[in-house]
């Protein structure tokens, strides 16, 4: 018997353009364009290792290993932490497409699916939630907002009670 046959299969990834269904056979796979991946995609716009598909309380999920050319599920780009992949969802790998065939209960799933919003949680720090500094573009550090800042006054400025009072009720407690 081929050892293939011997492993339980967890699930099975159903390319959309057509070709072998892609069975998946352990519990953590590693996918991506080299050799040593667990699923190889030899395409030239998959990366090396693109992806990782692990299996949690019986529900597949996908986490992107910053890969060029993105993973997204039903369309929506996983852009950080994980993201859960339910039976029959469309997984696109680059721009290759998979359905994602199993069934959660014989993967040992009880009740409903787990909240998939608690990764999103961390996507933005308690500053930003809050509203306390702008949200920061990739690479920069996040820039207070300008009434944050105290204002700069001149040696020759004279100053009144008014600008005074003003300065500190506009400031945050």
């Amino acid at each position: 018997m081929a050892e293939q046959e011997k492993r339980q299969v967890l699930g099975m990834l159903i390319p959309l353009g057509g070709g072998d269904p892609i069975p998946l056979l352990k519990k953590k796979l590693l996918v991506g364009r080299r050799e040593s991946c667990d699923i190889v995609l030899r395409f030239p716009n998959v990366s090396a290792h693109h992806c990782e598909l692990f299996l949690r309380e019986g529900y597949w999920y996908v986490r992107d290993l910053n890969s060029r050319n993105g993973v997204k599920v039903n369309g929506k780009r996983v852009k950080v932490g994980e993201k859960r992949i339910d039976p029959d969802d469309v997984l696109s790998i680059a721009r290759h497409k998979y359905r994602v065939q199993y069934d959660p209960q014989k993967l040992g799933a009880v009740g409903p699916p787990p909240d998939d919003e608690v990764t999103s949680v961390f996507r933005q720090s308690l500053l930003e939630r809050a509203g306390l500094v702008k949200k920061r573009r990739r690479g920069q550090e996040p820039a207070p907002y300008e009434e944050d800042q105290p204002r700069r006054i001149r040696p020759d400025e004279e100053l009144d009670e008014s600008f005074i009072s003003r300065q500190h009720s506009q400031r945050p407690l």
